[in-house]
């Protein structure tokens, strides 16, 4: 996966300059989970991933443009799993390809280094302006997303009407991360939680 802030750079990049990039995006990713915003440090990514200072300022010349690469990353990693479900399920009805993508945020979301990555980034963006921004740039991206799975699949519903409920839908899958629902120590939870969910987007898809 090709992060979108590596490929805009200017300069051409090489494939062993990407997968550098990488591995300095998932230690930063594991250390913003694990230290919090207020932990992580150019020089503890640089120490995690192996390399030097220098190396990790290279691809990212401050903490700021690290944390916005790694938001991007992130969101690249959900759009290649978005389009390897659209490409499996190609043949299969556009609700069931929504309802699959719906899954697959919700095990995102409560996997527990993603859950501490998204809650730390939200908790900053409450206070910091630059973390604000980028949270709401991811917030449209995903609420984008949402809304041309689901435009249409009622015909009854119009476009404008269909944004709105995109909006709501991706607060709904962002505000399960509030009850801490980690999908592997409490799974039966998680599956209770998963279908009364799964049934009101259903609703939210298709009821006019």
């Amino acid at each position: 996966m090709l992060n979108s802030a590596l490929k805009n750079k200017a300069s051409s990049t090489t494939e062993k300059g990407l997968g550098r990039a990488q591995e300095i995006l998932q230690c930063a990713r594991t250390l913003l989970a694990s230290d919090g915003y207020a932990g992580l440090s150019m020089r503890k990514v640089a120490a995690g991933a192996g390399i030097s200072l220098s190396n990790v300022q290279h691809y990212y010349p401050d903490k700021d443009s690290l944390l916005e690469a790694l938001l991007l990353y992130t969101m690249d990693v959900f759009q290649s799993k978005i389009d390897a479900i659209a490409a499996a399920m190609q043949d299969a009805p556009p609700l069931e390809r929504f309802l699959s993508t719906a899954d697959m945020f919700l095990e995102e979301i409560t996997d527990p280094v993603t859950h501490a990555l998204f809650f730390e980034i939200w908790a900053l963006a409450s206070r910091n302006p630059f973390a604000s921004r980028l949270m709401d740039k991811m917030m449209a991206r995903e609420r984008k997303t949402i809304y041309n799975l689901i435009r249409g699949l009622n015909p009854r519903i119009g476009d404008e009407e269909y944004m709105q409920r995109a909006i709501l839908m991706v607060a709904q899958i962002e505000g399960l991360m509030l009850f801490r629902l980690n999908r592997h120590t409490r799974r039966a939870e998680f599956n209770a939680v998963r279908a009364s969910v799964r049934q009101l987007l259903v609703n939210l898809a298709t009821v006019a």
